[in-house]
């Protein structure tokens, strides 16, 4: 129910591309830090968390 649903693949890389962040290493763990001032930012962190859920 998002206009992501419409996007075409060069589209949707992109605006995957186009996201500045940074790798982090921290306590033997990886993070991904994405810049909040992009405008679909939370889209693609919402679809990575349900492509990869954490683990319990």
């Amino acid at each position: 129910g998002t206009e992501a649903r419409t996007w075409e693949p060069k589209r949707l890389r992109l605006r995957l591309f186009s996201i500045a962040g940074r790798i982090a290493r921290r306590s033997r763990r990886v993070h991904l830090r994405l810049s909040a001032h992009t405008p679909w930012v939370r889209l693609i962190t919402t679809a990575i968390r349900q492509l990869n859920p954490a683990p319990t």
